[in-house]
């Protein structure tokens, strides 16, 4: 007898390696690796899991630093798989977590809805996104949320509203064990003509003072009350420093870039040389806003 086709439609690989799927361009393999088909196809992989495998959600794979060992569970990718966007009304949308920021960005202003031209400039999905109530120029993620639609390692999913959270400056706390899958956002009206113009400012403005088209992962820590974490680490003399093939970006001192061949572990030693003379120099503990998997990771 030939054996039963599986059900599910989405593509599983083993020992995947995470550095092809990282903006830093580092991290070692996951044991398995998932790209589902839809929603529905993700909630059906959801099931055959053991209730205690680790996971991991990816979306681009930024603000985020995987150990050179890799991370032995199951990643599932959103980027490129769960990409449902669409409008709501006449003053919202809907998009599934996989959605590239930039597209959502994009997409709310050509139809002159205003409100998210900041995510033009996140280099992540929606998800993480939600997850980590990103921001920049003033605006956050979750001022625009409606309502999220969330799933459980069981593949159930659930609409919940921001009340059922914890939401703070990058950093989200919600129900245990479930993860984004979509959400509903409330914008305004206004001339497309002016939000294009307006996230094309806001796009120049971050060109000009990050660095654009080298391999990081976004800002490495998060910004202290009344502070900047980039004024800090400059002040410490710390813009260039490296070790190994990572190195602090000349442009931005809050970015560590990789120049080509940095593995997680150098760029680990950096994160903990920069919080450590900073520390020293200034008295403030810097805090990472990166996720470190896998190892020991700071």
């Amino acid at each position: 007898m030939s054996p039963t086709p599986s059900p599910l439609r989405g593509d599983l690989r083993l020992n995947e390696p995470l550095a092809r799927h990282t903006s830093w361009r580092v991290g070692g393999p996951a044991r398995r690796f998932y790209r589902p088909a839809d929603a529905a196809d993700l909630a059906m992989f959801l099931r055959t899991l053991d209730p205690k495998e680790p996971l991991l959600w990816l979306g681009l794979g930024s603000n985020l630093l995987v150990s050179d060992e890799g991370f032995l569970g199951t990643v599932i990718q959103t980027q490129g798989c769960l990409g449902a966007l669409e409008r709501l009304g006449e003053l919202g949308l809907r998009a599934e977590s996989g959605v590239p920021c930039a597209k959502l960005a994009r997409f709310a202003a050509r139809a002159g809805l205003a409100g998210i031209e900041f995510l033009a400039g996140i280099p992540g999905t929606l998800g993480g996104a939600l997850a980590l109530n990103a921001g920049a120029h003033g605006g956050e993620t979750w001022e625009r949320v409606r309502k999220v639609v969330t799933v459980d390692r069981t593949g159930q999913l659930r609409e919940r509203v921001p009340s059922d959270f914890r939401v703070e400056y990058r950093q989200v706390q919600g129900p245990k064990g479930e993860w984004f899958l979509a959400a509903e956002l409330a914008l305004e009206a206004a001339d497309p003509v002016l939000c294009q113009a307006r996230m094309r400012e806001l796009l120049e403005r971050r060109n000009r003072s990050q660095p654009i088209g080298q391999p990081s992962c976004g800002s490495v820590f998060r910004n202290p009350p009344g502070d900047y974490a980039a004024r800090l680490i400059e002040a410490a003399g710390l813009k260039g420093e490296r070790v190994g093939g990572a190195q602090v970006s000349t442009r931005h001192a809050n970015f560590i870039i990789n120049s080509g061949d940095a593995s997680a572990h150098d760029i680990l030693r950096l994160i903990d040389r920069i919080r450590e003379t900073v520390a020293g120099r200034s008295g403030v503990v810097l805090q990472p806003e990166v996720h470190f998997i896998g190892g020991r990771m700071a």
